[in-house]
């Protein structure tokens, strides 16, 4: 992909026009209009900029999705890793990793948008290989039920139903969260952090 000089500006005052102002305006109109509904000439109206002019910053529309899938799928997996770290007790990590997770999808809704509903319009291999990306990120939290269920603090009879459960739960954050809400983001992912829990039915 093409590099930009991320701090250069404008002869109007405007902010240049660089890669990630136009991943930032692509995952704004991709979250609002959906990939195929956002054209290209779009993300360019949005930058003040004429369409050819994008093509300076990136190959396609597609390889904006694919950066934009990647790019949140890989930080899914640092917020995973990080959130566990330190922890050995798998109701711990399971806390963490929930609360975590349920956050991400409060505080970057647009991200959560995109991910889950235009990952599918990404061609092969990319789409095999972004799946997979989602994949280790639900084994990492079928592991911890799994740990907890051998140790006798989960009474769960199938740690992926309920790793897909405690995942869809938290995916639907970005669909409803308002930052206007009665709940704090954090307040929302502290209550579900507790319920996935609840829903692997632990046991002090």
């Amino acid at each position: 992909m093409p590099s930009a000089d991320l701090g250069a500006a404008t002869p109007d005052g405007r902010a240049a026009v660089t890669i990630e102002t136009v991943l930032d305006a692509a995952l704004t109109l991709f979250a609002e209009r959906g990939y195929h509904g956002t054209a290209l000439s779009e993300i360019a109206e949005a930058l003040g900029i004429r369409t050819p002019s994008l093509y300076n910053h990136m190959q396609s529309k597609q390889q904006l999705l694919e950066t934009i899938v990647r790019r949140t799928l890989d930080d899914v997996l640092v917020d995973f890793e990080t959130a566990v770290a330190g922890f050995d007790d798998p109701v711990e990590q399971l806390r963490s990793a929930t609360r975590v997770y349920a956050l991400r999808h409060a505080t970057h809704r647009r991200e959560a948008l995109v991910v889950n509903r235009d990952t599918t319009s990404l061609p092969e291999p990319q789409l095999t290989t972004m799946r997979e990306r989602r994949r280790d990120h639900e084994r990492a939290i079928r592991t911890i039920i799994t740990q907890g269920a051998e140790r006798g603090q989960f009474n769960v009879g199938n740690a992926g139903l309920a790793s897909f459960a405690i995942l869809e739960m938290s995916v639907s954050i970005a669909r409803w969260f308002r930052e206007d809400g009665p709940l704090t983001a954090e307040q929302v992912a502290d209550e579900y952090a507790d319920f996935a829990l609840r829903i692997v039915r632990y046991r002090p």
